[in-house]
Parts: C-alpha cells; structure tokens; sequence
C-alpha cells in the first residue's frame, strides 16, 4: 500500500515519514549551540594548552609502545585538538558512521524524517552534556588509521580544579589516549569487532513487548534484594536485561571490551612512571578522588542515563585485571588478549584474573 502518508517498505507495508534514523547533522548544530564554552582564558593560554597537547601526543607513543610492546613500526598520526563544539561535531559524525544503517529509514526524500529530527535534537543536548567531561577520546571508525581526540578547554579545567602540573597531567591524559590507538592499531579486528555487536543491537528481534517487561520487572526484583553482580548497577545493566538474548550478548561483549581496554590504558598510564610524568603519583591520587566525589542529584541522574556510572566502574575492574595479569606473567604474555576475540577476559574473568590465565595462556 502506497500514498501521501509514507512510502512502501520491503515488506508490503507502510513506511511513516515520522520514523526514521538520528539526524546526526542536526545533533551537532544542535550540541553546539547548547554547550557551555568552558573555563574562561586568554586566547594565549588556549593556544599555548593546544600546542601543548598536540606534541604531549607525539611524545606519548614511545613511551606507551615501550610498556606495552605493541604497534613497533606503525605510522604515528597527528592528534585533533579541539573545543568541546569540534567534540560534538567529531562525535556526531563518528556516530552517524556507527549506526549507518540501525535507524530504520528517512522520509520518501532521503531525509531522516521529523522523528530523525527530534531524536537528532535530542542528540545534540546529550552530546552537549558528554563534551563538558570528555578529556580525550581514540575512535576507530574515522581517517585512515582512526582519529585521536584532545578537548582543550575540559583539559585545563580540570587541572586547574585538581591543582596539579599542567605539562604533566595533559601528558598523563595523552598517555591513556594513544594507548587506545595503539590497541586498536595492534589488532586491527577490534573495530569490527566492536561494529558487529553495534549492528547486533540495532537489529529488529520483533520479540513482544510483554516479554521483554518481563524480563525488566525480574531484574527490578533483583536489584531490590541486591542481586546485582559488581559493575553491573545502573541504566546500561537495566537495558541489558530487557532485551533479547542476541542484543544482551552484543551488551556483554561491549561491557567487556571496554573494561579491557579502559583498564589496559590505566595500567599504561601508571606504568609509564615518574620519568616521564614526574608527579604522576599526585595525579592519579587526585584524579581518582575526582572520580568518587560525590555529584549532584542532577549529575548522578545524569551520568545513570548515561551509563557514565557503569564506564567508572569499567577503569577500576579493568586496571585490576591487567595489574594482576601483567604482575602474574608479564606484558609479553599479557598481549595474547590482543589475539582475537576468543582471547578477550570473560565476565567471570574479569574479577578473577587467574581464570583467564589458565584458560588462554594455560
């Protein structure tokens, strides 16, 4: 059936122009225009921190490759510095890329229809929220060898609020920064990787909704007798126990993998050591009471929604496991994770690093 109201779909139907995927242009006008700019400065100082973090980029790859023993010989891109409205932009495009294909489809113009909009509008405002507190980000999925980012303006506040060496901390930030690019430029399956399960989560199961209540309303009952595994609170454990088993493994393999990598780059970053970041020990004792203050009602609704709750817990669970695994066999064989992903840790693993051991290095 055809007419004024929507066009065809594949499968005889009706396809409504207020349906539609995320209209990631939109998002980013539309961040940009909300975002707050950031500490005040002089245009010396944001020019001087710029610099400044473009070559703490460079310099951090030896260092980084040195501890790690991965990415010898590999091509070293120049970093993208950039204000939080340059953040959004990158973070929008990037996403669009991701979830090319997810969002169903636009309007009979190619557009993504009025629903496109609103959800791009409703984008923007999170990707507004996001560039207050991102301090550097590696993604895979943009250039030739992926796009290493570095937020100048979030940078400076907040080693202004910790009190803490400006030189040193902005190295500290790159060091955990390109040991992402090193990760990803070392196994090169680890975008795809991380895509697959992108494009599992997107798919229609076509599974009732009554089925999934379900499954939400045990996991509530769960979480009030306190039947919550560790790093398994907030929004991200909800929505993974409402979907489908295929969409809750996609979930698993993303958790997992980010606890990996977000733990391997804390590890890096102290493993460096003082001769290179000579108050690192200030830093990271600083940064990481930064990380258990207390935030507003406003912040911890937030960073629920957001799952930033569940990314905290990730740099914790995922330092111990690479702190134990490395102090237990080294970094050289720590690098068999790198393998594949039949090598990455398993949930179980994860806080018994022994078990990963038996099973990949046996």
């Amino acid at each position: 059936m055809t007419g004024a109201a929507g066009d065809p779909d594949p499968s005889g139907g009706e396809r409504s122009p207020l349906g539609g995927g995320v209209d990631w242009a939109l998002a980013a006008k539309t961040g940009a225009r909300l975002v707050r700019p950031g500490p005040a400065m002089t245009p010396y100082t944001r020019a001087a921190a710029t610099e400044e973090l473009a070559a703490a980029a460079r310099f951090a790859e030896q260092p980084v490759r040195e501890v790690t023993g991965l990415a010898d010989g590999l091509p070293v891109p120049a970093a993208m510095v950039v204000d939080r409205a340059g953040w959004i932009d990158a973070a929008a495009a990037s996403m669009g890329q991701l979830t090319a294909g997810l969002d169903g489809q636009g309007s009979r113009d190619g557009s993504p229809g009025i629903g496109g909009r609103v959800a791009g509008v409703q984008a923007g405002a999170v990707l507004a929220f996001l560039s207050t507190a991102i301090l550097g980000q590696y993604d895979p999925f943009t250039g030739e060898h992926g796009t290493l980012l570095l937020v100048t303006p979030n940078v400076i506040a907040v080693e202004r609020s910790l009190k803490v060496a400006p030189k040193d901390f902005r190295l500290w930030v790159c060091l955990h920064e390109v040991t992402h690019r090193v990760q990803f430029s070392s196994a090169p399956w680890l975008a795809d990787y991380m895509k697959s399960a992108v494009d599992l989560l997107g798919e229609d199961t076509g599974e009732p909704l009554a089925n999934m209540a379900g499954r939400l309303a045990a996991e509530l009952n769960r979480r009030r007798r306190g039947e919550v595994e560790p790093g398994d609170g907030g929004l991200i454990g909800l929505v993974s126990a409402a979907q489908a088993e295929p969409q809750r493994n996609a979930i698993e393999r993303l958790l997992m993998l980010g606890t990996l990598l977000e733990g391997h780059a804390d590890h890096v970053m102290d493993a460096v050591g003082p001769a290179v970041v000579p108050t690192v020990t200030q830093i990271r004792s600083a940064f990481d009471a930064r990380r258990r203050r207390t935030p507003s009602p406003l912040q911890r609704i937030m960073r629920a929604l957001l799952g930033m709750d569940a990314k905290l817990a990730q740099y914790v669970r995922g330092k111990a496991f690479v702190d134990a695994v490395v102090g237990q066999v080294g970094m050289e064989q720590f690098n068999a994770v790198w393998t594949g992903p039949e090598t990455l840790p398993r949930r179980a693993e994860i806080d018994e690093p022994a078990r990963w051991v038996t099973r990949v290095l046996g």
